[in-house]
């Protein structure tokens, strides 16, 4: 299916690229989210139109994403879980539990947004995890597992 992203998509393309992408992606993900539209000339006009309005609301975000990451970037996020003594958890620390002790120290996140390299956290300690606000702006911030006696 042809279709005009409305704004930039990892791995696919940038602000007003036609770009072929499999039905389903387009039909379930990158269209009700928003992201994209069917490439219809009538589309394709009723875009141009707009691009200016579109690159500017694209540039807003990208603004506000990096005064954000700024902020975020370098920033140590304490995250306290039952342990053992060998400092193994009882469970694991997961991206939304990254995203609940930022959210907590005042930043507006979505569990989405927080990655974590190795999969969720097993051990107490400190772990590099990384921030994506925007698909140009990615942050690293530090966790800091601390363990609770059971």
């Amino acid at each position: 299916m042809q279709i005009i992203l409305l704004e930039k998509v990892s791995n696919l393309g940038n602000l007003g690229d036609v770009v072929k992408v499999k039905d389903g992606y387009a039909r379930n993900f990158l269209i009700p989210t928003g992201a994209a539209r069917r490439a219809t000339t009538k589309a394709v006009a009723e875009f141009e139109a707009r691009r200016a309005e579109l690159e500017k609301a694209h540039a807003e975000k990208l603004a506000a994403a990096q005064a954000q990451g700024e902020k975020l970037a370098g920033q140590t996020v304490p995250v306290s879980q039952k342990a053992g003594v060998d400092g193994r958890l009882f469970g694991s620390v997961t991206n939304a539990d990254v995203a609940a002790s930022l959210k907590a120290m005042g930043f507006d996140l979505l569990k989405a947004q927080v990655r974590l390299p190795n999969g969720p956290l097993k051990v107490v300690g400190q772990h590099a995890v990384t921030v994506a606000l925007h698909t140009d702006v990615v942050v690293e911030v530090t966790v800091a597992v601390v363990g609770e006696s059971a």
